[in-house]
């Protein structure tokens, strides 16, 4: 009999609520780690040399990088399914997780969760004004480009809910947990969050605690 798959993580990091958005839309039993990977201890070390989380123990294999376990999880456990069938569907939702998990993380998400949270709990230091005030700046832009993407489709990337919409939604989530959204400014994201927020799928999410930054009254309420 195989082990509880584990996965290494943190609790504000949008890639391990990614995995853990999939692991629960898929009622996937997992037990979470924290893993202070900034420390880059020896044992965590062997199981990513990258260094990086989420980091995950499945079925005697160690799987690392959010999408790929996160395709994979699709792949292996194939319902309710999160990449659409046809290959131009599957390209935008790929295309969409890599614009919020490449291009949204370094203009917004790490200059605004890692600058607020991630360096005090690292013991880095003080927040960089000149990040935060890019960062703010920033997801305007973004969430423009995510409130037209849902004025023409039903969900982030067509007509069905996929991979892309989690790995949005994880991106926001990091950010509603500082208060970092001006919600009632993009009403039709707004909409869908709500819809994503309300998904059994997100309880444990919005349970977190991030020890000294609590979050806001509206951060659990599904009907913010």
């Amino acid at each position: 009999m195989n082990a509880t798959p584990r996965l290494y993580h943190v609790p504000l990091s949008p890639f391990c609520r990614k995995v853990r958005l999939t692991l629960a839309e898929k009622r996937i039993e997992v037990e979470l780690i924290e893993e202070r990977y900034w420390e880059r201890g020896p044992d965590f070390l062997r199981r990513n040399p990258a260094g990086k989380v989420p980091v995950m123990r499945y079925e005697g294999r160690v799987l690392s990088e959010s999408q790929a376990i996160c395709e994979y999880l699709d792949e292996t456990v194939p319902t309710p399914p999160l990449m659409p069938s046809g290959a131009l569907p599957r390209h935008e939702v790929r295309r969409l997780c890599a614009w919020f998990d490449d291009k949204f993380h370094a203009e917004v998400t790490a200059r605004l969760v890692y600058e607020r949270v991630n360096k005090k709990v690292m013991g880095e230091g003080y927040p960089d004004s000149r990040n935060v005030k890019a960062g703010a700046q920033a997801i305007r832009y973004h969430m423009d480009y995510l409130s037209w993407l849902l004025e023409q489709r039903a969900w982030v990337a067509g007509d069905v809910m996929s991979l892309a919409d989690f790995t949005a939604a994880a991106h926001l989530s990091c950010l509603d947990y500082i208060s970092d959204v001006d919600w009632p400014r993009w009403p039709t994201v707004k909409d869908w969050y709500a819809k994503i927020k309300s998904r059994p799928a997100f309880r444990p999410i919005l349970a977190d605690q991030v020890p000294g930054f609590p979050p806001p009254a509206h951060y659990a309420d599904l009907d913010f």
